[in-house]
């Protein structure tokens, strides 16, 4: 019987007594006016100022992330424009290169045909030079060979004709002298 009876109280309710309900109901509305007057609104405060800093955190963090955004589109754009400049230093430095170069070709070619003309002047000089003491020299043979065959034809006739004609016929056969092969 005893498992009967244990069994039978198990499956009755359990039921306060109507007094002890009675303040208990009294102590719980008493409890829930203090908990509504007091502690729920200050609850709710520091549950309102908690998600006012965590929505400023996100304002901040949200314009920091922005700012970031602009200042990393701005730095790209100044590197961007490094560059750039970079690229027309780079440029601008190849045209003075090629432009010196070019300069620099020009005045060498200018100062070898310089020398050049100054050469082929030299030369020139140095020719005319030549055949005028060629010249000389030969107006100075030529008057000593009028000398000798006037001497000649004045101490000997007979032999300076001679000599005349032989010197005739030796500038014939050289194709200088343009004779006519006549003895006079």
């Amino acid at each position: 019987m005893g498992l009967a009876l244990l069994a039978a109280e198990e499956t009755r309710f359990v039921l306060p007594d109507k007094i002890e309900l009675v303040w208990g109901s009294i102590a719980f509305l008493i409890l829930f006016v203090f908990l509504a007057k007091k502690a729920f609104p200050a609850i709710n405060k520091m549950l309102a100022e908690r998600s006012a800093k965590i929505r400023e955190g996100l304002e901040r963090s949200e314009e920091a992330k922005v700012e970031a955004e602009r200042l990393l589109d701005q730095y790209r754009r100044q590197l961007d424009e490094a560059r750039g400049d970079a690229q027309k230093i780079i440029e601008e430095a190849k045209r003075t290169a090629e432009s010196l170069r070019q300069d620099l070709v020009a005045n060498a070619e200018r100062e070898a045909q310089e020398i050049v003309t100054r050469a082929r002047t030299d030369v020139a000089g140095e020719a005319d030079r030549a055949k005028q003491a060629l010249r000389a020299e030969l107006a100075s043979l030529s008057l000593d060979l009028a000398t000798r065959v006037i001497e000649r034809e004045l101490a000997q006739p007979e032999s300076a004709r001679q000599f005349v004609e032989r010197t005739i016929a030796e500038l014939a056969a050289t194709g200088n002298g343009g004779g006519n092969g006549s003895r006079s």
